[in-house]
C-alpha cells in the first residue's frame, strides 16, 4: 500500500508487517501499553498475518518499525487493533497515516465501516480518534473468555 495513495508524505509509507518483524511489533505494543496479560500478542500477530481476512500494517523509518495497526474484516465490518506509534515519534502523523492505511485496506475489501475499541480510561486515544473523524457508537461490548 503506497502512502501517496493515502495522502501521506512518502516518508510515512505503509506496508504489511513481515513475519520476521513480529518481535519488533510486540516490543512496540509493549512500549505503547497495548498488551494485556490475558492476550498473547505473539499469537495475535501470527493469527493476523496468517489469516485470509487480516494483516498488520506497518510504518518503518530507517529500518525501524515505528507504527502498526492490525486490521481484520469479519464480513460485515473491519476492525483495528494494536494501533501503536513509537512514543518518541508521536504527534508527527504516524498514527493518522497508519489509520488511513487501515481505512484504505477496509475499503478495498468492500467493508462499509471500520471499528475499534478504546478502553474507557484512555482519553488520549479517544481524542486522537475523534480528531480523525471517528465517533462513539451507542453500544455495549459483551465478552466471554474461554479458558484453555
Amino acid at each position: 500500500m503506497d502512502a501517496a495513495v493515502l495522502g501521506s508524505p512518502s516518508s510515512l509509507a505503509t506496508s504489511e508487517l513481515e513475519p520476521s518483524e513480529i518481535e519488533a511489533a510486540v516490543a512496540l505494543w509493549h512500549a505503547c501499553g497495548l498488551t494485556r496479560p490475558w492476550n498473547d500478542p505473539h499469537a495475535d500477530a501470527r493469527l493476523a498475518l496468517d489469516g485470509p481476512a487480516s494483516t498488520i500494517l506497518a510504518i518503518r523509518e530507517e529500518g525501524r518499525l515505528v507504527a502498526t495497526a492490525m486490521v481484520g474484516a469479519d464480513g460485515h465490518r473491519a476492525w483495528v487493533y494494536y494501533l501503536a506509534v513509537a512514543p518518541d515519534l508521536r504527534g508527527r502523523g504516524h498514527g493518522a497515516a497508519v489509520m488511513r492505511a487501515a481505512e484504505t485496506w477496509a475499503i478495498e475489501r468492500g467493508m462499509p465501516k471500520l471499528q475499534l475499541m478504546v478502553r474507557a480510561d484512555n482519553a488520549a486515544a479517544a481524542a486522537f480518534y475523534s480528531r480523525l473523524g471517528y465517533a462513539t457508537e451507542q453500544v455495549t461490548v459483551f465478552s466471554r473468555r474461554f479458558e484453555p
